[in-house]
């Protein structure tokens, strides 16, 4: 049984007020086809499928028109699509029984029973070969909220009763895929989650739990698993250095952090109950983020750079994003227009213009304060050291006479 590996689309994200459809739509495009070559029998899709959890009817279509053509082309696929942090549960699971009549399971939530118990046969999904027989079992857990969990009131070892319950939940629906499958058949488990020690991209990866503990341990997949397909992570990576629990990453760039990034789609070969060979599909990348310079330079350099650059004619959905890359030692009022101007006529997009300080100095919270020490602190105070702090140097009298007669305009606190 062959199988492909994908998660975190984000359909509908705009990359500082672009839109990317025209990518998306390149990358499903690619997928299809990749699909149909490679003879998958199922697609296994780990959440965050939209980018936000009021999606856009555009977005939408693009999801809806994907699953149609993936199932007309290959009528035996398997399509299991677990929702992530980015998604909305009940909007994902809304048209579920019209996808489930066409091939596509959507499971976007825990769903528990009339007496409170978690309905685990909902989490637990047979994965049928070509001859229409079950060949392996999946545990499609999506992105779970404290709510989703069992409830667990203390653990012996103190462990948080959140992650305790994630624990527990895969637990159960292990053991009621074990009680099902028969000899030869394997089981598979997804999930939308950070796991311990794995690597985030700061710029376009939201945190699940605020504090961190939400980080799952690699122990939580049972060895009975023969393979993890994981979503969250835009960096593909494999867990706790198990070959068998992995992150496919995001299809595109969603950030310029992540312009490094090797875009893929994984595809599992499983023979009988274990996996034979997982092999990375690198996805075409079909616009480029480009970061000019390569690191902050001062604006001289940076105009010079930026009017060296010699870029193909293309259409306009088709060219490359910016990211220009300042480094200042005073504000720069007419950066945008330099910038701009220095740029003009070339096919590219300037999406972002990043400033730093050639110097880091001290920061407001580099010492503890007490509330006694900041409700001292006046406007004044905070703008002159903010502004030692970006620029390592004191503020011109010109600045602070400027922010002086802004603090002192009608209808400013």
């Amino acid at each position: 049984m062959r199988l492909l590996h994908t998660s975190d689309w984000h359909l509908g994200q705009s990359l500082h007020n672009f839109e990317r459809s025209y990518e998306h739509q390149r990358f499903l495009d690619w997928l299809l086809d990749t699909l149909v070559q490679e003879q998958a029998d199922a697609l296994l899709i780990a959440g965050d499928i939209f980018d936000n959890a009021n999606p856009s009817a555009a977005s939408q279509k693009q999801l809806y028109r994907f699953l149609q053509q993936a199932r007309e082309r290959l009528p035996h696929l398997n399509l299991v699509v677990i929702a992530g942090n980015h998604d909305s549960p009940g909007r994902l699971e809304a048209p579920g029984p019209l996808l489930e009549a066409h091939g596509t399971r959507v499971i976007g939530s825990v769903q528990r029973k009339a007496d409170g118990e978690i309905d685990l046969e909902q989490l637990v999904l047979p994965l049928t070969g070509r001859s229409g027989a079950v060949e392996a079992w999946c545990l499609a857990v999506p992105f779970l909220r404290p709510g989703d969990v069992p409830r667990i009131a203390e653990t012996e070892d103190g462990a948080d009763p959140y992650l305790a319950g994630i624990a527990l939940l895969y637990r159960q629906a292990l053991e009621l895929a074990l009680s099902k499958r028969a000899d030869g058949q394997a089981i598979l488990a997804m999930g939308h989650c950070h796991m311990v020690d794995g690597q985030m991209s700061n710029d376009s990866e939201r945190r699940i739990v605020i504090g961190g503990t939400e980080m799952l341990p690699a122990g939580i997949f049972d060895p009975a698993i023969v393979y993890a397909a994981l979503g969250h992570l835009h960096l593909a990576q494999r867990v706790g250095k198990k070959e068998h629990i992995r992150y496919c990453g995001s299809p595109i760039p969603l950030s310029f952090a992540e312009v490094g990034y090797q875009h893929q789609v994984l595809r599992i070969d499983i023979d009988g109950a274990d996996v034979r060979e997982i092999v990375s599909l690198p996805v075409p990348r079909a616009v480029e983020l480009l970061r000019v310079p390569a690191k902050p330079a001062p604006l001289a350099q940076v105009l010079e750079e930026l009017a060296a650059l010699d870029l193909a004619p293309a259409e306009p959905e088709q060219q490359p994003f910016l990211e220009v890359r300042v480094l200042l030692d005073a504000p720069e009022p007419g950066l945008r227009t330099r910038v701009e101007a220095a740029l003009d006529g070339k096919p590219v997009r300037l999406a972002k213009i990043e400033t730093s300080s050639a110097a880091r100095s001290a920061s407001i919270d580099d010492d503890v304060m007490t509330l006694d020490q900041l409700e001292q602190l006046k406007p004044d105070d905070i703008f002159r050291q903010l502004y030692r702090q970006r620029f390592d140097n004191d503020a011109p009298p010109e600045q602070l006479s400027a922010f002086a007669e802004l603090m002192l305009t009608p209808g400013q606190p």
